[in-house]
């Protein structure tokens, strides 16, 4: 009995000094944080980042026509409250709203894509409603008409009409730097001012609710929607699942960019850090990836051996059985990235089990 009752005196100690030692590192990594600070925030973007890249398109805007077809499945399939990671513009916000997630990283070889989201950060945290992102995002003047209890297809109806105002341009864009600079305190670098202002300009403003994707170059690429498309469109089963849908959806989103736990990252899929690093930081907080909007990207990962180090960077990051892929494919061809080369330019969305697609090709350093 004495014996007995040495050892369970023992066992109490060692889980007394075993949650004084262990406990904090486990909690530390028990959740991913509900909210960061202006500096951790910049902090993590700048940390995560590869250097800048370049693509043969801007990419100002989705031209997926049919990227809301899988959500219904989407839904079933990742997890909710996990960790989104994305690619290109405004389309996360959408898939965003779908899936809840309690932070996004959005990936991008461009810092252009940055300056985008950094653009969008402010004007969604700035405005008070659907109708007021969309007067600050075109730089028209808001129309009398359209309030929170108007519908998509009515705000825009109400904003295609009005010309495109060079004072609340600039006011605008006065006030985004300002907001970015003095608010949050984000150490712009030297290339971030003038990238913000051309995005700003060169899409939005000159093209309002009619901007539509186009190559370097070009603008308006035929059978490619417009802005107004992609935010009125629904999923193929009649509900609308856009972020500019509803109110509710929009502040869905802005929640989380007043968090600041949508964070937008510099890096090639097939690089050397950038997914890793993301991938190491949901690790340390005891998350899994929810899901990967990698839209086409895969077939732009060419020969194979650089489609091998993007299959391994995706093995490395903490999935688990239902972390998917979000993919769109040319012509409704195959999800693999040899599907790409079907003529058609008319895409296909398409969901992939990221666990299982990875699982052969390893996780260690290449």
């Amino acid at each position: 009995m004495i014996r007995r009752a040495a050892a369970l005196a023992w066992c109490a100690a060692a889980i007394v000094l075993g949650a004084r030692f262990a406990l904090p590192d486990v909690a530390a990594r028990a959740s991913l944080p509900g909210r960061l600070s202006d500096q951790a925030f910049w902090a993590l973007s700048e940390r995560l980042s590869e250097p800048n890249g370049t693509f043969h398109s801007e990419n100002f805007v989705s031209n997926e026509g049919r990227y809301q077809s899988v959500i219904p499945e989407l839904v079933t399939r990742a997890r909710q409250g996990g960790v989104y990671l994305g690619v290109g513009p405004e389309q996360n916000f959408t898939y965003i709203v779908a899936l809840r997630p309690s932070m996004a990283f959005i990936i991008d070889i461009r810092r252009g894509n940055l300056h985008e989201h950094l653009l969008y950060k402010a004007l969604i945290e700035m405005s008070t409603d659907r109708a007021d992102f969309l007067s600050r995002l075109f730089s028209r003047k808001r129309p009398t008409a359209v309030g929170v209890h108007s519908t998509v297809e009515q705000l825009f109806a109400a904003y295609f009409p009005i010309e495109p105002s060079p004072a609340l341009y600039a006011q605008n864009l006065a006030a985004v730097l300002d907001w970015l600079v003095t608010r949050h305190g984000f150490r712009l670098r030297d290339e971030d001012r003038p990238g913000i202002d051309h995005v700003y300009k060169t899409a939005f403003y000159a093209e309002g609710p009619n901007l539509g994707y186009s190559l370097l170059g070009a603008r308006g690429r035929v059978g490619s929607p417009n802005y107004a498309d992609l935010m009125t469109m629904d999923d193929g089963l009649g509900t609308q699942r856009a972020f500019l849908t509803s109110e509710a959806s929009f502040a869905i989103v802005k929640s989380l960019q007043l968090k600041n736990l949508i964070v937008p990252i510099v890096g090639d899929f097939s690089g050397p850090s950038a997914l890793r690093s993301v991938g190491d930081y949901i690790r340390e907080h005891g998350a899994t990836v929810a899901a990967f909007y990698v839209s086409n990207v895969e077939q732009y990962l060419t020969p194979d051996r650089v489609w091998s180090r993007f299959c391994a960077n995706v093995a490395s990051m903490p999935l688990d059985a239902s972390s998917t892929f979000i993919r769109s494919v040319r012509g409704g061809a195959g999800i693999t990235r040899a599907g790409a080369s079907a003529s058609t330019n008319l895409f296909t969305s398409a969901l992939g089990a990221m666990q299982a697609e990875s699982r052969s090709c390893g996780d260690g350093r290449w």
